[in-house]
């Protein structure tokens, strides 16, 4: 096997910590010798060992020395104290001969030092091996960790006229079964699922993750004026779901019933007639959320796109078309005046999904806000 099999192999190991990691990485390692792998091991969930260690314990349960060993690992090893020890430690500890990297870890209490330390042990170090792949498997730790503010991603699901539901609001289902379970995996990729009342008013959605072993997403509604209904699915399970109502809204007795119902009320400031969106923001990553799939309506995909907050657009396409001049659209708001004010969107993939198309682009940062 090449350098590049070694390292798909560690990637897709990383990959088994899709949703349980974060704000963490996922990461994967292997530990290789004389052209076989003799250890396996990825980052499970956060607070727990990673993935090195992990490989090394995989080694060491079966009795397997691993001195002279490469390591190929999907990002830079830490080298500082935190929930667990340095991942440094525990390679050069094991005599692990080289070292083999995906990812640079722009962490400031990494980013680089872990490479010089192994190098001045005597380890071999080779750096960006299938990087862009690495790279992208963590976006949303690597802005995270850098912004300090949690990465967004603008779902929506319309037809191949633009809408997103029929003139009479009705709107299930735009999209096939097999772009759903895409969906609900994206539910379990991101901390957090956000929408705007009016979602939770037409709709009285549930915003969980319905895959089998899943976990459920912080759900966060942002509710100016506080007009959720007690009695929505959303405020009934708040007891089983971590649930946050982002307001403006003084009203006490209000929040207090919410309070009551295992709701969070998060009180912000106001602006524009809406929350200060940039103000949630803050707080959100100060709760440690560090990314968040955005699946509100028009009026909230604007504004969010309008604050420089949307990260990533994912757009799923059905070959279907409703009409209606009032049918809704999935971005509404003013909007911008001229084209070239357009909120320009760049690395562009395209997937054919069972019959629907998802269309996933980064939003370029023209505004200098993302």
């Amino acid at each position: 096997m090449s350098h590049e099999e070694y390292m798909k192999a560690a990637l897709e190991l990383a990959e088994k910590g899709l949703g349980f990691v974060n704000p963490n990485p996922m990461v994967g390692a292997v530990i290789v010798r004389d052209g076989e792998i003799i250890g396996r091991g990825y980052h499970h969930k956060c607070g727990e060992l990673h993935a090195e260690r992990n490989a090394f314990a995989d080694c060491d349960s079966r009795g397997i020395d691993c001195s002279g060993a490469d390591m190929y690992v999907t990002l830079e090893p830490c080298c500082h104290y935190g929930k667990t020890p340095p991942c440094t430690e525990a390679v050069i500890g094991h005599k692990i001969k080289r070292v083999f990297i995906g990812s640079a870890d722009p962490n400031p209490l990494v980013a680089g030092k872990g490479v010089k330390l192994l190098r001045e042990n005597g380890i071999e170090v080779t750096e960006n091996v299938l990087r862009s792949e690495c790279d992208e498997l963590n976006e949303i730790f690597f802005h995270y960790i850098t912004s300090g503010t949690p990465f967004v991603t603008m779902k929506y699901a319309m037809t191949a006229d633009g809408k997103i539901a029929c003139h009479t609001g009705e709107s299930k289902w735009i999209t096939g079964e097999a772009a759903r379970r895409n969906v609900q995996r994206e539910r379990l990729k991101h901390s957090a699922i956000m929408v705007g009342i009016g979602t939770v008013l037409a709709d009285d959605p549930m915003l969980t993750c319905r895959l089998e072993n899943g976990r459920n997403p912080i759900r966060i509604i942002c509710d100016t004026h506080l007009r959720i209904p007690l009695d929505c699915n959303i405020v009934r399970t708040a007891k089983e779901v971590t649930t946050i109502i982002a307001t403006s809204s003084q009203n006490e007795e209000k929040r207090l019933a919410l309070s009551e119902s295992h709701c969070n009320t998060l009180v912000v400031g106001e602006k524009n007639g809406h929350i200060d969106l940039n103000e949630l923001m803050s707080e959100l990553s100060a709760l440690q959320i560090d990314s968040i799939l955005l699946e509100g309506g028009g009026e909230l995909n604007w504004s969010m796109l309008n604050a420089g907050l949307v990260n990533k657009v994912q757009a799923y396409i059905a070959p279907k078309i409703f009409g209606g001049a009032d049918a809704k659209s999935p971005v509404s708001g003013i909007g911008v005046p001229t084209p070239s004010d357009a909120f320009m969107l760049e690395n562009t993939k395209v997937k054919r999904i069972g019959d629907d198309i998802l269309i996933e682009s980064r939003v370029r940062n023209v505004h200098g806000n993302n």
